[in-house]
C-alpha cells in the first residue's frame, strides 16, 4: 500500500524537516506486519513528494492464528495494498513528528498551513463515493476520486468498491496526517488488530480539533470503532460533554469581556445597528447568522417582517441554549417561531444546511478560527454556502491603542486568534473575492479616529 504527500511550500524540501525525514536518504522501518519504506520521489526547492510504502506479510499476519477465516481468505486477500489500519499504524510509527505536529528545525512552519496534495493509489469505500467525499470536503479538501474497474480483462464487469483518491487543501501537515489516521480505516471498514476502549482515545488524540462538529461524525465513529455500541457511546460523551461545557463558558467569558471593554462606545449596539441597516437595504429574506452566539442579531431581525427565515448556527450546544432561552423561543407565537430556528454546526466543515441564504452574516466572528483553519471557513461560507452578500464585521487592531485599559500589544478579548489592521482586512477581503467570485466594501463602525480608523471594521461581500 502507498501513500504519496506533495506539496509547493518553498522551499518544498522543507516537508523533510517536517517529518524527521532527509529527503537525500531512502529509510526503511520494521513494522508487527511488515516493512516501511520511505523515500522521496522529487525533491526541489519548487515541489518535494514524500512516499510512505508499506509491504505487508499477509502470511505473516495469519501463521499460527487457524482458519477462522478460511483458509482462502487467511493468504488471498486486498489487505497488500489497500489503505486501511495497516496504513494508519505506519503513519503513527513512521511519521510521528508530521502527525503531532512537532519540528524542532521548523516549528513554525509546522504550525502553518501549506499546500498538499494527497495520493493513495487503492482506498476501498463500500459506503461508496458519496460517502468518501462527506468524510473529506468538509475539512476544506478538494477531491478528486477515479473509480478502479472490477477486472480490467473484462471491463464490462464495472466498477469495484475501490478507487484511486486525490486530496487538495492548505492545511497543517499535522491535520492532513490526522484526518487520513481516522478517516481511511473508518472508509475501509475493518481492522486487523482489536478494537477497545484505547480506540476511543486515538479518536481524542487525533479528532479532537474537528471530529464533534463534522456532519459525518456519527458515521465516522460507528464505523472507525466497528459499530460496537458501548465504544461508540463512550466515544461520544468523550469528545462531545466537556468540549461543548468549554465552548460555552468561553463563550461567556468572551461575552462579558467585550461587553466590558467597549461598553464606553456603545460599540455592540452600533455594530448591530449597522449590520441590520445593511440586511434592511439588501432586501433579503433568507439570513444565516454563523457564530450567532446568543441571538443578539436574530432577536433585532425578528422583528421585521422582511426576514421570512432566520437561521442561527454555532458550535456550541449550551450557547444555542442560552440563545433559545434569550429569544424566549418556546413562548413565540407559531407564526413568528416558524420564522427562525437554531442549528448546531463547525464554521470550518462544508454543510448543507447553510445553502440557499440571500445574506450570510459572521459578526466578530473570524478573529476567533484558528489561522489554520481560515481557509476552511472560507470555502464553507464564499464557495459552498455561496450567499449573493455576506457581512463580516471583525476589530480594528489599530484602534486598540485607544483603549485606557487594553496593554500595549495585548488583543481585546483571550480567546482571538489574532486581530487585523485595516490594510491586512482588506487584503484578506479582496483575496477572497478573487477566489471565490465576489466583490466587498468596507464600511466603519463606530466613531473614526483620525490616525486609528473605527473600532470595528466591517466588509460586505457581494457576487
Amino acid at each position: 500500500m502507498q501513500l504519496t504527500i506533495t506539496t509547493t511550500h518553498r522551499p518544498a524540501t522543507d516537508l523533510g524537516y517536517l517529518l524527521s525525514k532527509n529527503p537525500e536518504r531512502h529509510q526503511t522501518f520494521e513494522l508487527a506486519f511488515g516493512i516501511a519504506h520511505v523515500f522521496y520521489p522529487e525533491a526541489t526547492p519548487e515541489r518535494c513528494t514524500v512516499a510512505l510504502v508499506v509491504d505487508v506479510d499477509p502470511v505473516g499476519l495469519v501463521r499460527g492464528r487457524g482458519d477462522a477465516d478460511g483458509p482462502l481468505t487467511q493468504y488471498v486477500n486486498d489487505r497488500p495494498f489497500t489503505a486501511s489500519s495497516f496504513l494508519a499504524v505506519a503513519i503513527a510509527q513512521v511519521l510521528s513528528s508530521g502527525l503531532s505536529g512537532n519540528s524542532k528545525a521548523r516549528a513554525e512552519l509546522a504550525a502553518s498551513p501549506i499546500p498538499l496534495e494527497v495520493e493513495v493509489p487503492v482506498v476501498r469505500c463500500r459506503a461508496g463515493l458519496g460517502k468518501l467525499r462527506a468524510c473529506f470536503e468538509p475539512l476544506g479538501y478538494g477531491v478528486d476520486v477515479e473509480a478502479l474497474p472490477l477486472d480490467t480483462s473484462f471491463p464490462d464487469w464495472g466498477p469495484s468498491t475501490y478507487v484511486r483518491l486525490t486530496l487538495r487543501a492548505t492545511l497543517r501537515l499535522s491535520q492532513v496526517l490526522q484526518h487520513l489516521y481516522l478517516l481511511l480505516p473508518a472508509l475501509d471498514g475493518d481492522k486487523h488488530y482489536y478494537v477497545g476502549s484505547d480506540e476511543v482515545q486515538k479518536l481524542l488524540d487525533k479528532g479532537a480539533d474537528w471530529l464533534a462538529t463534522h456532519p459525518e461524525r456519527d458515521w465516522i465513529l460507528s464505523s472507525y470503532l466497528k459499530r460496537q455500541r458501548s465504544l461508540v457511546r463512550e466515544a461520544l460523551g468523550k469528545l462531545l460533554t466537556q468540549p461543548e461545557d468549554d465552548v460555552g463558558e468561553a463563550d461567556r467569558e468572551r461575552e462579558a469581556g467585550e461587553q466590558q471593554l467597549e461598553r464606553p462606545l456603545s460599540l455592540n449596539e452600533r455594530r448591530l445597528e449597522a449590520v441590520e441597516d445593511v440586511l434592511l437595504r439588501s432586501g433579503a429574506s433568507r439570513v444565516l447568522d454563523v457564530g450567532c452566539g446568543e441571538g443578539r442579531l436574530l432577536g433585532r431581525l425578528l422583528e421585521h417582517r422582511q426576514f421570512r427565515n432566520l437561521v442561527g448556527m454555532d458550535v456550541s450546544p449550551v450557547t444555542l441554549e442560552r440563545a433559545a432561552e434569550r429569544l424566549r423561543l418556546d413562548r413565540l407565537p407559531p407564526l413568528q417561531r416558524s420564522r427562525i430556528e437554531l442549528l448546531q454546526a463547525s464554521l470550518t466543515c462544508r454543510d448543507a444546511r447553510m445553502s440557499g441564504f440571500d445574506v450570510a452574516c459572521a459578526i466578530e466572528v473570524v478573529e476567533h478560527i484558528d489561522p489554520s483553519r481560515l481557509g476552511a471557513f472560507e470555502r464553507t461560507l464564499f464557495e459552498f454556502a455561496r450567499p449573493d452578500c455576506v457581512v463580516v464585521t471583525t476589530p480594528n487592531a489599530e484602534y486598540n491603542a485607544l483603549f485606557p485599559n487594553l496593554p500595549a500589544g495585548r488583543m481585546r478579548h483571550r480567546d482571538h486568534r489574532f486581530e487585523w489592521t485595516r490594510a491586512e482586512f482588506a487584503q484578506w477581503a479582496r483575496a477572497v473575492c478573487e477566489r471565490f467570485g465576489y466583490g466587498v466594501q468596507f464600511f466603519p463602525i463606530g466613531d473614526v479616529d483620525p490616525q486609528h480608523g473605527p473600532p470595528t471594521q466591517m466588509g460586505v461581500f457581494r457576487r
